[in-house]
């Protein structure tokens, strides 16, 4: 949602549902959570210092922090992605 446009973002929502319930024939929600599913990260890399050098660390990640970096790296890269291609005065947003 950009500038709290949340009846656009409904549309854009509703409307990709839609889509995916036709060119599939199943349920458009569960394979919503389906593709979320695979996209859940089970590790994730920490710093930790030990004398005077840091090393990574893999942690495994609490359900709710996967579940939210699941779908903040699903929703957010291609619309970051779209605006790094445009120039900043291009912009119509």
């Amino acid at each position: 949602m950009l500038d709290g446009k949340k009846s656009t973002a409904e549309r854009i929502v509703y409307d990709a549902l839609a889509l995916v319930g036709e060119r599939s024939d199943k349920d458009p929600v569960d394979t919503l959570e389906a593709a979320i599913k695979v996209l859940t990260p089970t590790l994730e890399v920490r710093s930790r210092r030990v004398g005077g050098a840091t090393y990574q660390v893999p942690v495994e990640v609490p359900s709710r922090r996967a579940r939210t970096l699941a779908c903040a790296g699903w929703s957010s890269s291609p619309a970051s992605a779209a605006r790094r291609r445009w120039p900043s005065g291009l912009r119509t947003s």
